[in-house]
């Protein structure tokens, strides 16, 4: 059931009915509400005597929603992760099959031209707008009302030429493509250098399950590799599944495989309409859909013929899900691939320090690809001290008059900060005053369009103030720069030249990242100005000047993982640069150059500084050396929080007793105190065994639930947690 409870429940068969199947869909009764549940198991014995059950309303579906390997795979993240099994199940369907709606949809309605040229002069010389749409519907075949509507017809047109008939109607399936003749690959693929050969000749698909790491320099065509592996599971008739870290790489991946392959290439991602997103899971699960691209929670799709799983940027932080089922979709990928008995490659060039410790210890198939694909050669870095330098709106001397040089040549420029807004802060002069969210320990950023302040956090917004409200000033400004903040600047100081600022203000349209990357294809001299959205997998070949603003944010971190993502992001920005025939240059800002975290950069590879961060890991004894879970506990009245978060450590106390390897830490307030209005409290489980760590927090979970939660108060558990703030 679809609840917080971690337990399943017992209810009779329909009455009258067929035995359900495993895996479908039930309509219950569930105290006063009807509920869609999943079958989970059968059985002829109950804890509860035959007067006590209630017999289930409707069975669904007449076959199961999952394979055995993908309804395993669940059962496998609601114990991993230690979540409500119910919600687990619906965390993998998408909503209108969670809602109730028939897998199979209802037939659309098309339209189509049965005239000919003659009939088009005779009945339509006075009707230029249906004699259009006529030529249209013979131009593009069967459509439905709503593709003509988007082609900009509208409905009026459609009635006319019905009665006179022009176009005669047929209800037809819902699909996605129809599958194409012909050989799977069309494009011809493109040379693999000796790195490439081999690593491609390492994934054997014929082998079954193989974790393979293929840990690549930015540039180095990892792509490529994935696509001649991906070649090899389609003749097959098998399916591949790819897992992306931004929608924003939709678009770019989908020309890339479409190009190559003659099959319908599917994606999957939020921000698809509900029955976008049940067409793609419906066409998956039938194995219409032989190429399936998608986020998160792709990974959860049912396929027909599962042949390979790839999870490209391994390392990238958005494949751990934050709310609800805190699941990791690439170590979901990982143990899904191991029940299907396919093979699974992982991808980057900046790999997670667990990713990366499991392939130096053999766990994983260690594939490198070393330097870049073609002609295009590796940037050369260099360091500019902020503190030394001249700086104008976040922008040195030194790094401006590289950035003139580079526009001069006809070259394109990437400027990386990771502040979207105007400015982080809106502050007074006078009496120091600072705006902070009412709701967040947090400061409210200032966004110049619409002129407004919002928290970032929980998406407050406010009106910016004339005055101060502590000392009536007018003496308010902002503090610090913004992507909106320094896209003025520029445009002021390049008046001639294009500045195009990606980041998620500038990208919330539907079409708008897709607009802004066809812009910088073209290949004129511009600036790009973005936030983490820039950092990756995209391919830019007239960007050669790369400048990181500000590389100080994450060596101070509260964070654990502080420095891995800061050297992530800085590698990854970096390999925007000089990715075609055009040499590049990297410039990172700084005013820490001697810290380690920074400089090490300058003279090793990702690898080596990796490596330094493990020695420290498994000094501090801290993941992958140890395992870690996070119990969250936020209220929206701190004292409640505080007595419930003091009796989670005390019933975690009596439970670890016998557990010598548990080793608790706090409870203590979250880096981020209060967010959203509700106070935020901690409590870190560690153990050196994942078996103990495991059985403890099921004891835990147990004893949990089955006490009294104060009203107002929440609590989960984050399993492998990732963000400690």
């Amino acid at each position: 059931m679809p609840t917080p409870l971690r337990r399943s429940f017992d209810y009779l068969p329909v009455v009258g009915a067929q035995t359900p199947v495993v895996g479908s869909r039930v309509k219950v009764p569930f105290g006063r509400r009807q509920v869609i549940g999943i079958l989970v198991e059968i059985t002829d014995t109950s804890k509860l005597s035959t007067g006590q059950l209630k017999p289930a309303l409707e069975c669904l579906d007449t076959e199961p929603l999952f394979s055995a390997e993908l309804f395993n795979a669940l059962l496998w993240a609601s114990d991993y992760y230690k979540h409500p099994i119910g919600d687990t199940f619906a965390t993998a369907l998408p909503k209108l099959i969670r809602t109730g709606s028939p897998i199979k949809l209802p037939k659309v309605i098309q339209y189509q031209s049965v005239t000919d040229g003659k009939a088009i002069n005779s009945q339509l010389a006075r009707s230029p707008r249906q004699r259009k749409l006529v030529e249209y519907l013979k131009q593009n075949g069967a459509m439905s009302a709503a593709q003509i509507r988007q082609a900009g017809f509208d409905r009026v047109l459609l009635d006319r030429l019905e009665e006179k008939g022009l176009v005669t109607t047929h209800a037809a399936e819902h699909s996605i493509e129809e599958l194409r003749p012909g050989p799977v690959v069309t494009a011809s693929p493109i040379r693999p250098n000796h790195d490439q050969v081999k690593a491609i000749a390492a994934v054997k698909p014929e082998l079954g399950f193989q974790c393979s790491l293929l840990n690549g320099v930015t540039g180095s065509g990892k792509t490529e590799v994935y696509m001649q592996v991906m070649a090899k599971v389609l003749q097959e008739g098998k399916q591949c599944l790819i897992l992306i870290p931004e929608i924003g790489l939709t678009p770019q991946n989908l020309r890339r495989f479409e190009q190559r392959f003659n099959c319908p290439v599917v994606a999957m991602h939020s921000a698809m309409t509900d029955r976008d997103r049940l067409l793609a899971w419906r066409a998956t699960r039938t194995g219409d859909a032989p190429i399936v691209i998608g986020t998160r929670s792709a990974i959860f799709l049912p396929m027909a013929k599962p042949g390979i799983i790839i999870v490209d940027e391994e390392h990238d932080s958005s494949f751990k899900q934050q709310d609800g089922l805190r699941y990791s979709a690439r170590d979901f990928a990982i143990k899904r691939a191991q029940l299907e008995n396919i093979p699974i490659i992982l991808g980057s060039a900046t790999p997670s320090l667990e990713t990366l410790n499991n392939a130096l210890d053999g766990k994983f198939q260690h594939l490198k690809l070393s330097r870049r694909a073609g002609h295009a050669s590796a940037p050369k870095m260099s360091l500019i001290d902020m503190s030394s330098d001249p700086v104008n709106q976040g922008i040195s001397e030194a790094l401006s008059v590289k950035i003139k040089k580079h526009l001069q040549q006809g070259n394109q420029v990437l400027l990386f900060i990771n502040r979207r807004g105007y400015a982080p802060m809106l502050q007074c002069d006078q009496c120091g005053w600072r705006c902070e969210c009412n709701q967040c320990n947090a400061s409210m950023t200032v966004h110049a369009k619409p002129p407004s302040l919002r928290c970032h956090h929980c998406e407050a917004r406010a009106k910016i103030p004339a005055r101060c409200p502590i000392c009536q000033s007018e003496k308010i400004g902002t503090v610090g720069t913004g992507t909106q903040k320094l896209e003025k600047f520029l445009n002021r100081h390049y008046k001639h030249i294009p500045v195009l600022r990606i980041d998620r203000d500038s990208t919330r349209g539907r079409e708008a990242f897709a607009q802004l990357t066809d812009k910088i294809n073209k290949g004129e001299p511009s600036i790009l100005l973005g936030t983490q959205m820039l950092a990756k997998g995209h391919h830019f070949p007239d960007v050669t000047l790369v400048a990181i603003l500000d590389a100080d944010i994450g060596l101070f971190s509260p964070d654990f993982r502080g420095q891995e993502h800061m050297i992530q992001t800085i590698v990854q920005v970096a390999g925007r640069a000089g990715r075609a025939n055009k040499p590049g240059e990297v410039v990172i800002q700084t005013q820490y150059r001697e810290h380690p975290g920074v400089s090490g950069l300058m003279t090793q590879s990702y690898e080596q500084c990796a490596k330094a961060l493990l020695k420290d890991r498994q000094s501090s004894h801290m993941p992958p050396y140890t395992h870690l879970c996070l119990l969250r506990i936020d209220s929206t009245v701190a004292e409640r929080g505080t007595q419930f978060a003091r009796y989670c450590f005390e019933a975690s106390k009596r439970l670890k007793q016998h557990l010598q390897q548990i080793e608790l830490i706090g409870p203590l307030p979250a880096p981020m105190e209060r967010k959203a209005g509700r106070y935020r409290f901690q409590l870190q489980i560690k153990s050196a065994s994942r078996i103990q760590l495991h059985n403890f927090l099921q004891q835990l979970a147990v004893t949990l639930e089955g006490g009294k939660i104060p009203p107002q108060v929440r609590w989960s558990m984050d399993v492998d947690a990732q963000e400690m703030i």
